[in-house]
């Protein structure tokens, strides 16, 4: 069984992956997000992990529309904790750096340091917080650095210059595991659902007043336009229950009514 991520060793999803399946599995590593779901879908993987929400800077949105597109599951979640460090070539001093390369993410996250000691200084964004550190290290110019966490500065050779520099020192991405086929077992007590509502004022509430009716928990909603131009919008909702519940049998089969293009997306033991 081979278990795929986005990045390099050294990054946060590589993290996820071995919190998730420990280090007995092989792995690949893929440049983009959709390369995971490509990945997938030729058999080259049988899981993808993939970053989903970030606790301070929000949704990952691009891996929602590649769920969508796709028609993949999510079989499971974990949270990783962010810490996020300036990572230089050995014996690099501070004023020294002129250019800092990460993920924008990484950027995004670590604004209050980066505007108190680097407000000058050039910020490149690159495909993932890993890789920056990779390219610092094969680069081996002193006024470069990378923003990344500590594993990838063990990896890589780099030194901390500064650790933990993200804003929020609680910061947490929640990654899921996709994969072809939907799995599913007594233990799973969270779905995420997907579906199109009607552009009519109501429709989203008549939706929502159905999880309460039937004593369902809505942990999240996320919207995402169709694209067709039409001010239209699909849906994600993470609820907590098991398929096998009647409570969630009724539901949904009030839902499918009053949508169009219903469909579970997964089904998965809660863990963040």
């Amino acid at each position: 069984m081979v278990i795929g991520y986005q990045g390099v060793p050294g990054s946060y999803s590589e993290q996820a992956l071995i919190q998730l399946f420990g280090l007995v599995h092989p792995t690949k590593y893929y440049k983009e997000f959709e390369d995971v779901f490509i990945g997938l879908e030729i058999d080259e993987i049988k899981y993808g992990i993939l970053p989903i929400e970030n606790s301070t800077t929000g949704s990952i949105t691009q891996n929602y529309d590649l769920l969508r597109k796709y028609g993949y599951y999510i079989t499971a979640e974990t949270g990783v904790k962010i810490e996020h460090n300036l990572l230089v070539i050995p014996e690099t001093k501070m004023e020294e750096i002129e250019q800092i390369f990460s993920h924008p993410q990484g950027f995004e996250q670590s604004t209050i340091f980066l505007k108190q000691f680097f407000p000058n200084v050039k910020q490149t964004a690159y495909h993932n917080t890993a890789i920056s550190a990779e390219y610092v290290k094969n680069q081996n110019i002193k006024t470069f650095a990378a923003i990344a966490s500590k594993r990838a500065a063990q990896l890589y050779g780099l030194d901390i210059l500064e650790s933990n520099i993200q804003n929020n020192k609680e910061n947490w991405t929640k990654f899921i595991v996709v994969s072809k086929v939907a799995e599913s077992d007594p233990s799973c007590d969270k779905m995420t659902l997907l579906f199109e509502i009607r552009h009519e004022i109501g429709s989203l509430h008549q939706i929502l007043a159905e999880f309460a009716k039937f004593d369902i928990n809505m942990s999240k909603i996320e919207s995402r336009p169709v694209g067709n131009g039409t001010f239209s919008y699909f849906f994600y909702i993470d609820i907590q229950g098991n398929k096998e519940s009647l409570n969630i049998k009724d539901a949904f089969k009030n839902i499918k009514k009053l949508t169009q293009n219903f469909k579970v997306l997964g089904y998965y033991k809660k863990t963040v």
